[in-house]
């Protein structure tokens, strides 16, 4: 990663453009002066003086700069990096210096929509949303090639890798050994693992990333009807089996607060038919009218 050049952001050498303003204002000035007193009488050598110190002053001029909040101008010196400004304002730096303005805001960045295989292998629809701003300028300028479109495919690579290694939900993580993070399910701790998984690949181009997380996640249509009969039916099963639970424990109540009460005593096979009835009443759909067998007096 990186050429053998590793670039490290540096502050570079800049003076008020005010008080820079000023001097440049006084060589032109006192240049016109030469220039102006050589006519009167004719005196070469001030001629000479008026034009160095316009031509000086001219030059001086492609020294002067501004910048916006949350801005920076990398300098540029022959070829060699000279350092990076950073404070807003007007600035006057070495003429010579080559300028490459860049941004510090913050950038929203969203992937494509990216077709990949979850940590089970069904394929699945995932995009993202990633927040995120330049923190190294010497690294962003000349670590990569492009900044911004080297973070967009990062980003891609990033969240490619993060998806196939989580199941879309818990149904499917007891074939990844055990309840791990799931994409829908642990949204929060995902976008983190997402963060630093992109951060981790950008970290060469001075970038850091602020925030990350799934903007959209779905089945692919090849097989969403399928898993959505799959949690149709999960969601059947998970009713049911409350539902039972509930009725065993009410059987049970009732069971020992007739025999606390001595309300009857059931031999062996009038328990079980009072049982099943009672849970033919409470786990059935429909509205049944069960016989409740009881014992008998006997003469």
């Amino acid at each position: 990663m990186g050429g053998q050049y590793q670039a490290m952001e540096t502050e570079a050498r800049t003076v008020s453009g005010w008080i820079a303003l000023l001097c440049v204002l006084a060589l032109l000035a006192f240049g016109a002066y030469f220039v102006w007193a050589s006519f009167t009488p004719p005196a070469p050598a001030a001629m000479g003086v008026g034009i160095g110190l316009l031509a000086t002053g001219s030059f001086c001029l492609r020294g002067f700069f501004t910048l916006q909040p949350n801005e920076a101008a990398v300098m540029v010196f022959l070829g060699s990096y000279a350092g990076t400004a950073r404070h807003s304002g007007f600035h006057w730096g070495n003429p010579m210096y080559a300028r490459l303005r860049m941004s510090l805001r913050a950038h929203n960045l969203t992937t494509p929509t990216l077709k990949v295989n979850d940590g089970r292998g069904s394929p699945i629809e995932i995009a993202a949303i990633v927040v995120w701003r330049v923190q190294d300028t010497a690294r962003a300028a000349f670590e990569v090639e492009d900044f911004a479109e080297y973070v967009r495919l990062q980003c891609e690579s990033a969240l490619r890798e993060v998806a196939s290694r989580h199941a879309y939900d818990h149904a499917d993580d007891t074939l990844l050994g055990g309840r791990v993070r799931t994409l829908r399910s642990d949204a929060e701790r995902i976008s983190e693992t997402l963060r630093q998984a992109i951060q981790g690949h950008v970290e060469v181009a001075g970038i850091a990333i602020d925030e990350a997380r799934i903007a959209h996640l779905a089945y692919a249509p090849e097989i969403a009807q399928v898993m959505l009969r799959r949690q149709q039916a999960e969601a059947v099963i998970s009713a049911r089996r409350k539902l039972v639970e509930g009725a065993v424990g009410m059987v049970e109540m009732a069971l020992i607060d007739i025999n606390e009460k001595s309300l009857a005593t059931f031999t062996p096979a009038q328990k079980v038919a009072l049982v099943t009835n009672l849970m033919t009443v409470l786990v059935g759909e429909g509205a049944p009218q069960p016989v409740v067998q009881m014992g008998q007096e006997r003469g």
